[in-house]
């Protein structure tokens, strides 16, 4: 009887690193040593950046509402501790999204936000 030697299995394996790896320049994509290794990486990047990206937005969003409280006369610290002792809680992304899209109702919290303060 004939051995198998190069069975499907460890096709299989290798098909799926290359496939992973479509897209990537030169050896990187066809070389399968080289393409694991680019994979492996690339996982490392992907699987850190997720958890950055939570960061990275709510970071965007905070510097969108100082930008737009700041056309009001009053600084980021200032509406939130105003938000705060008013009891609104509301998240970052809706203030922020309130701020570009509903002006009025942005400009009604910042009042609020101003009475509480005083």
């Amino acid at each position: 009887m004939s051995r198998a030697i190069d069975g499907t299995k460890r096709k299989d394996r290798r098909k799926k690193v290359l496939d992973q790896a479509k897209g990537y320049r030169g050896r990187r994509s066809t070389n399968n040593r080289i393409a694991r290794a680019a994979v492996m990486k690339a996982g490392v990047y992907a699987y850190r950046d997720r958890r950055a990206r939570k960061r990275d937005m709510r970071s965007l969003w905070i510097v969108r509402i100082n930008a737009a409280v700041r056309e009001e006369g009053m600084t980021y610290s200032q509406f939130m501790n105003g938000l705060h002792k008013a009891n609104i809680t509301l998240s970052r992304l809706a203030i922020s999204n309130m701020a570009i899209e509903d002006k009025a109702a942005f400009k009604a919290l910042i009042e609020q936000a101003r009475a509480a303060l005083n």
